[in-house]
């Protein structure tokens, strides 16, 4: 696994002076700093981005942090002479929609990039439609279409379950499943493959496919979030376009959530960016309603309870239906 600087760059991991051999390897009593291959590999900024953008998810980010340690080390070893096989880092994330997911996936396919693990730091999203035919001889050649533009970075299945449907026998899911088995075998120096989906599906998914779950070895459970922890996406979300909420508003939305969090389809924190996306064009609405009045920068950023109040009673309306 090489290192991303090249034999100048590596050669700064050394605290003591001493040669690479004429095989690039370093002298067994040499002495490396792991500090300064961090700051060469730029980790340190996927996973600062990691703590920016997701609230919580401290076990996710913790095996990331991992996986990352892992790499470094084997980056190091292998300047030693010190050669062990390739780990697997295929991966199953686990949880609600709108608990970081796709989030996870993107900032990893860049974590291994960095890292030396993948050639590209790209991440191709698919489903089941986008890789199971409707007729014979389609499904084949759609699956390895999408497998060929993931190669050399991350591919991510969501809702990977739905390639098995144990009630119909000629399903062609089964033949996806057979490539992606050959695939993430023959090809796991090229791709790293995350299936996600919720837990207990993915669970029943596993049990009749052996051969795919032998394949995943890390496996990361995504917690749905509490109040408090959808607040503080809300806030994030807001600052990162420059809004806040006042007070009022602030209780508004933690009513919405309490309303929300009981009903089918609630997505987390993609709930929570609806309600707050949809509170700004109210938000814009009132603003321009009343042209001749003057409106101060602050007017411009705070969002009100006024702005909130409709967003929280179409919910109560689809819990009264």
């Amino acid at each position: 696994m090489a290192g991303r600087g090249g034999p100048a760059g590596r050669g700064r991991i050394l605290r003591r002076s001493r040669q690479a051999d004429d095989r690039g390897l370093l002298p067994p009593d040499a002495l490396v700093s792991f500090a300064a291959l961090r700051a060469e590999s730029g980790i340190d900024d996927v996973l600062a981005s990691l703590d920016r953008e997701l609230v919580g998810l401290q076990p996710v980010k913790t095996k990331i942090r991992e996986i990352a340690s892992l790499l470094l080390v084997s980056q190091v070893r292998e300047r030693f002479g010190l050669v062990a096989p390739r780990p697997s880092l295929h991966m199953c994330f686990t949880g609600s929609p709108g608990t970081g997911k796709t989030t996870v996936g993107l900032r990893m396919a860049d974590l291994l990039h960095r890292l030396g693990y993948l050639d590209q730091g790209h991440m191709v999203a698919a489903m089941r439609d986008d890789l199971v035919g409707e007729y014979i001889g389609q499904t084949a050649p759609r699956t390895k279409k999408i497998v060929n533009e993931a190669m050399g970075g991350v591919l991510f299945i969501d809702e990977a379950y739905h390639l098995h449907r144990a009630e119909n026998a000629q399903d062609y899911g089964k033949e996806v499943i057979e490539i992606l088995l050959q695939m993430m075998e023959n090809d796991r120096d090229k791709i790293v493959v995350i299936l996600a989906g919720y837990k207990d599906r993915m669970d029943a998914f596993f049990e009749v496919n052996a051969g795919m779950r032998s394949r995943i070895a890390h496996h990361l459970d995504f917690a749905d979030y509490d109040l408090e922890e959808l607040e503080a996406i809300g806030e994030l979300i807001l600052g990162q376009s420059s809004y806040y909420l006042s007070d009022g508003a602030v209780k508004v939305l933690r009513d919405y959530l309490g309303v929300r969090m009981s009903q089918p389809r609630f997505a987390h924190g993609r709930t929570v960016r609806n309600a707050l996306e949809r509170a700004q064009f109210l938000h814009a609405s009132r603003l321009i309603a009343d042209a001749e009045r003057p409106w101060s920068r602050d007017d411009l950023m705070r969002l009100e309870d006024v702005d909130l109040i409709p967003v929280l009673a179409a919910a109560q309306d689809v819990r009264a239906a």
